[in-house]
C-alpha cells in the first residue's frame, strides 16, 4: 500500500514538473535583412550581361543563429534569434537588383549553371557580425568581389568594402536594423566601381555605359 501511494506522489510530481517545464518553453525569434531596393533603369540593349552567383559565407555564418563578437578572437550566437532567410542568398538577390539600377548591364540574372551571360560575378560576405569590444555595440558588415570574363574566365574586375553602423536600440532587432544600414552602405561601395571591358558581339563591340 505504501509503495503504490508512493509510487502515485512521484507519478504526481513528475507530471507536475513536466508540466511547469513545458509552459516555460522558448521558441526561436526570425529576422530579416532589410536594406531599399533601388529602382530599375531604362533597359540598355547595347549593354552587356552579367551573372551573379550566390554569395559564398564562412562556416560560421552558415549555422543560421545571429553571431556577436565580445572579443576579435571570440565568436558567440544568439540561442533563439536566428535568420528567416539565409544571409547569401538575401545578399545575392540584393546585389542583383543593384547591378541591374547601374544601368551598366542589359541582363543581370542570379547564375544557374547554365547562363550565357558575358560576366560572372562571384562575391562573398565575409562578416555580418554584432561587434560588443569596440566603442558601444555596432554592425560591421564586409563584402568581397570580382568579376570574371565568362568566355576566357579571366578576372576583369574585383573589389572588396566593410562598413560598420553603430546600434541605435541596444536590441537584437536594433542590432539588425543596424546591420541593414550598414550592409546597404558596403554594397554601395562595393558595386560603385564595377566595371567591364568592351565585349564582342555578331553585331560588334558592347561597352558598358
Amino acid at each position: 500500500m505504501r509503495t503504490r501511494l508512493a509510487k502515485a506522489l512521484i507519478t504526481i510530481m513528475l507530471s507536475t514538473l513536466t508540466v511547469g517545464c513545458l509552459g516555460k518553453v522558448t521558441y526561436p525569434t526570425y529576422y530579416t535583412l532589410d536594406v531599399p531596393s533601388p529602382p530599375d533603369p531604362p533597359v540598355q540593349a547595347s549593354a552587356p550581361t552579367i551573372a551573379v552567383r550566390q554569395f559564398r559565407l564562412p562556416d560560421y555564418l552558415r549555422q543560421g543563429a545571429i553571431a556577436y563578437r565580445p572579443s576579435p578572437e571570440q565568436i558567440g550566437f544568439y540561442n533563439y534569434q536566428r535568420w528567416a532567410v539565409n544571409p547569401r542568398e538575401f545578399v545575392s538577390r540584393a546585389v542583383v537588383e543593384r547591378l541591374r539600377a547601374s544601368g551598366k548591364f542589359s541582363d543581370v540574372a542570379l547564375y544557374d549553371g547554365r547562363s550565357n551571360a558575358d560576366f560572372i560575378l562571384t562575391g562573398s560576405l565575409e562578416r555580418l557580425d554584432e561587434i560588443d569590444y569596440q566603442d558601444g555595440v555596432n554592425a560591421e558588415v564586409a563584402l568581397s568581389a570580382q568579376i570574371t570574363d565568362f568566355r576566357s574566365g579571366k578576372t576583369v574586375w574585383a573589389g572588396n568594402a566593410s562598413q560598420t553602423a553603430k546600434v541605435n536600440e541596444r536590441t537584437v532587432a536594433g542590432v539588425v536594423a543596424a546591420m541593414d544600414r550598414a550592409l546597404d552602405s558596403a554594397m554601395q561601395k562595393l558595386l560603385a566601381s564595377v566595371t567591364v571591358p568592351a565585349v564582342e558581339t555578331q553585331g560588334g563591340v558592347v561597352s558598358t555605359p
